[in-house]
């Protein structure tokens, strides 16, 4: 990450997921990095994102390792209680719908809120989200998946939004809601199987593209291929 100061420190949230593993081993090989925390809910300290309190205890455990340069949050969940997503307006679930809401929008915007203090001020700092490109509304084109569209529509708009807040402190902020491709992981095997980008190569082009992306006071939403996605 040449962007970013020499000794930058990071933060990976999800690190025991495919993406987050691999983005995690892409940073340690980054001699400009001078720490990286992997944090998911087994390790300590861990988080739950449908608890607010583990959020506030994690960001407040984390504090003495900071500020940080360098936040990606690669959490998701398009699998819900065994179930994957909805194809058709008959398959919707009240339950489902807010869970989905929960895990995808609402639980890492309060991760955001929490973790977002310890940035580093008068520097490049990096706020990353996994989304998704099915969160865009503009390029929906065969519907389905309501849940998960919808949730990564409103990740999109929360992300967004923080942005224009952050920059008001931190105006060298870059915010960016992600798109890493279809990665072999546990999320996508049962809809695509193998064929899909090893993780690696996929955590090596999203912080490629992060790399290059400049404070604008607005979020960005990028793939892994450096192509911009419309909202």
């Amino acid at each position: 990450m040449q962007s970013l100061p020499q000794g930058y420190r990071a933060v990976v949230f999800g690190a025991s997921g495919a993406i987050g593993g691999a983005l995690v081993q892409r940073l340690k090989a980054d001699p400009r990095c001078e720490q990286v925390l992997g944090i998911s809910r087994a390790t300590q300290p861990g988080f739950d994102l449908l608890d607010e309190a583990s959020l506030a205890r994690c960001a407040a455990s984390m504090a003495h390792a900071g500020p940080f340069h360098l936040v990606i949050d690669a959490t998701g969940a398009l699998t819900l209680g065994g179930q994957g997503p909805e194809k058709r307006l008959d398959e919707l679930d009240a339950d489902r719908l807010l869970r989905a809401m929960h895990l995808n929008a609402v639980g890492p915007a309060l991760l955001l809120k929490h973790v977002a203090p310890l940035l580093a001020s008068g520097e490049r700092v990096i706020w990353a989200k996994l989304s998704a490109r099915v969160g865009s509304i503009d390029d929906n084109h065969k519907g389905g998946w309501y849940g998960y569209r919808s949730a990564k529509a409103a990740l999109n708009m929360l992300l967004q939004t923080a942005s224009i807040e952050i920059a008001r402190r931190r105006p060298l902020a870059v915010v960016a809601a992600l798109q890493p491709g279809t990665v072999r992981s546990a999320l996508s095997q049962p809809f695509v199987g193998d064929a899909a980008l090893d993780p690696l190569d996929s955590a090596t082009n999203l912080l490629k593209v992060l790399d290059a992306l400049q404070p604008t006071g607005r979020a960005w939403f990028m793939d892994h291929k450096g192509q911009t996605i419309p909202w």
